[in-house]
């Protein structure tokens, strides 16, 4: 967690080597990164004999890539694939026995609109998801960096909370009109929803669905976090820049603390 790190830690290199303690420790990163999906090809799935043809999983594994921070679509990823449904719900499944991916569920408590029901995808680290994520002429940079930054706050409340010994959930919510809220969780210490955004300023589009979910559930407390350097509020909603939020975050306090 960047708490750990303290004042080493930089959003910058967060998003860009991960915080894998291996990959932060080498000489050079991103030499590490390049050879971290092949070594855990080998070692973890290859050697224990998880998969048949590691060839078709090495393409998953690029192919899932595009999934990260996204509601997972099987279907979609077995036609880039080419392989049948069930085989990437198998991969998909080694992926989350290995810990390095995990999904996040959509928040249905006390519904009062109609909201999807597949689950949202994260590789467990934005380092791992950046090297294993094909990058070329045709991707907008911004389409890269977003859903590692949305990674890397996902896996710092992960930790958060896998830390703590009260009980709290990791939710995410999406009307079926498309309105979201990135995370949303769930516990003993409150309900918080939170959306993030790789803008150094905040834009009103920013904050529509932080707005929704505090109409639909006025117990919740709203953050958005931000690239940007200043505390902000807007009506219901506390702005913070996302560094100070994820160095803040300790698993002995609470988010009350930050906000």
């Amino acid at each position: 967690m960047a708490a750990e790190l303290g004042e080493r830690f930089r959003v910058e290199v967060a998003l860009e080597h991960g915080l894998v303690p291996l990959v932060l420790a080498a000489a050079d990163p991103g030499d590490v990164l390049r050879t971290y999906a092949t070594l855990y090809l080998r070692e973890e799935v290859q050697l224990e004999g998880l998969v048949r043809n590691i060839g078709v999983f090495a393409r998953f594994l690029e192919s899932i890539s595009f999934s990260h921070a996204s509601v997972l679509n099987v279907s979609a990823v077995s036609r880039d694939c080419h392989v049948e449904r069930k085989t990437v719900e198998a991969y998909v499944a080694i992926l989350e026995d290995l810990l390095l991916a995990f999904r996040v569920p959509v928040f249905t408590k006390r519904p009062r609109r109609a909201v999807v029901v597949h689950p949202k995808l994260y590789l467990f680290d934005a380092g791992v998801y950046r090297s294993l994520r094909p990058a070329g002429p045709l991707d907008r940079p911004e389409a890269i960096a977003g859903p590692a930054l949305e990674g890397l706050v996902a896996q710092h409340l992960r930790a958060w909370m896998a830390y703590r010994t009260d009980e709290h959930q990791l939710y995410f919510w999406r009307t079926r009109s498309g309105v979201e809220v990135v995370f949303v969780i769930y516990g003993t210490t409150g309900l918080w929803a939170l959306e993030v955004t790789n803008s150094a300023r905040v834009r009103p589009e920013d904050c529509r669905g932080l707005a929704a979910f505090h109409q639909d559930y006025s117990e919740s407390r709203c953050l958005l976090l931000y690239r940007g350097r200043e505390r902000l509020r807007s009506d219901d909603i506390q702005c913070l820049p996302v560094d100070e939020f994820l160095k803040s975050l300790r698993p002995d306090e609470p988010i009350s603390r930050i906000a």
